[in-house]
């Protein structure tokens, strides 16, 4: 195996393993987190309301929806979903997650740059999502017969990735607008504000893990093609 690939793999390896380390992190601070209430018991569903009213947005609605890490905003309808746990629930996490979701709201209504971009990567990423694995993979099969079909795949891989990156300042962002407001609002305790933080800021690693997983396993795919010979 050559030595670029080679430490191609390291460095996906490395990033598999830090994303596990950071996973079970975030899992294990969430569930201690859980057991820490806000100010006044308000639940996940008040926090998000409360964000709203106080950002001047009232054509937001804040709604509950199926399984587990499942919240998002969605700009289309303009909701902001949350899941069970988060929606009825009136812990530090429940706070800190409606919050950020609600920061994905904010954004929409100030046009923020990178949700946009991000919006409007959705329909080609989703459509490319559905095939670029058995592109790449025939690709790899037959690199030396048919060389531009991974180069297709690499391309479309390089769509994902791209959109794995536009998603770090929107993330990064709703979350340090949740943190400003929820520092603002009196929604958590000057003692339980750091651990509202500390959640938000793991689970944004998770993000800068898996857009730098992506950037790896594109430039292995670039490896194979410029080496097929």
């Amino acid at each position: 195996m050559p030595n670029n690939t080679l430490i191609i793999w390291i460095i996906f390896g490395a990033l598999m393993l830090l994303s596990f380390i950071v996973s079970r992190t975030l899992q294990s601070y969430f569930n201690k987190c859980s057991k820490i209430p806000t100010n006044d018991g308000l639940t996940g569903k008040d926090v998000a309301e409360k964000m709203l009213y106080d950002s001047g947005i009232y054509d937001v609605k804040v709604v509950s929806t199926n399984g587990s890490l499942t919240d998002h905003y969605n700009p289309t309808d303009k909701t902001i979903n949350l899941s069970h746990d988060v929606y009825y629930g009136n812990s530090v996490v429940a706070a800190a997650v409606a919050a950020h979701e609600t920061g994905h709201a904010v954004q929409h209504a100030h046009s923020y740059y990178w949700l946009t971009m991000r919006s409007k990567l959705v329909p080609p990423v989703s459509f490319v999502s559905k095939w670029i694995q058995w592109v790449l993979l025939a690709g790899i099969v037959f690199v030396n017969a048919f060389p531009h079909l991974l180069l297709i795949g690499i391309v479309l891989f390089a769509l994902t990735t791209l959109f794995s990156f536009v998603t770090l300042p929107v993330e990064i962002n709703a979350s340090q607008r949740a943190l400003v407001w929820m520092n603002s609002s009196n929604i958590t305790s000057s003692q339980t504000h750091p651990k509202a933080e500390k959640c938000l800021r793991l689970a944004a690693y998770t993000y800068v893990i898996a857009a730098l997983s992506s950037l790896a396993t594109l430039m292995y795919y670039i490896l194979v093609y410029t080496r097929r010979s």
